[in-house]
């Protein structure tokens, strides 16, 4: 099985229990978090939904500088609504699909760089990038149905039945 086909095949797989957690996440508390340190739920959210363009970030460009010098930083979508928030995730969730449809196994095998104000803090075969991206999304999809929790919000079936889900 070819690389490119096994991201594919994982990319439709986690977007089916991604999409349940972003269906939930509440509109009226974008600045609400469980702690002081923690992160935001409308960032989180926004962070989850965007995650999957990371994958054609990996394929289509050979570095991210995090904080370019003398650059503008990125700029996260609008999601200030559950239908924007769903329209950004469907949108990476294409160009995931889009580049992994477009490259090779061989271009899979070949350096990607991420970048702190122009130094390289880390560089890896793209495959390994990708695959990384995955189990970074998994971790924080599962913050994110622990802060759905907190606010009392059913918290959705992802890889089995939830205590609120027993759709397995």
């Amino acid at each position: 099985m070819k690389l490119t086909d096994f991201f594919l095949a994982q990319v439709e797989r986690e977007a089916i229990g991604t999409r349940r957690a972003l269906e939930r996440v509440p509109e009226a508390q974008p600045d609400w978090k469980p702690h002081e340190k923690s992160m935001p739920l409308g960032y989180l959210s926004t962070l989850v939904a965007t995650m999957p363009s990371w994958i054609a970030m990996a394929i289509t460009q050979d570095e991210l500088d995090l904080k370019p010098p003398g650059g503008a930083a990125f700029k996260a979508p609008a999601t200030d609504t559950n239908q924007k928030l769903l329209q950004a995730f469907e949108d990476a969730v294409a160009a995931a699909r889009a580049a992994l449809a477009n490259t090779t196994d061989e271009h899979l095998a070949t350096p990607w760089r991420l970048l702190v104000a122009g130094h390289m803090v880390m560089e890896d075969p793209r495959y390994i990038v990708i695959a990384d991206t995955f189990t970074h999304q998994a971790h924080h999809r599962g913050q994110l149905t622990v802060y759905l929790r907190l606010n009392g919000v059913p918290v959705p079936a992802i890889y089995g039945p939830s205590a609120d889900d027993q759709r397995f």
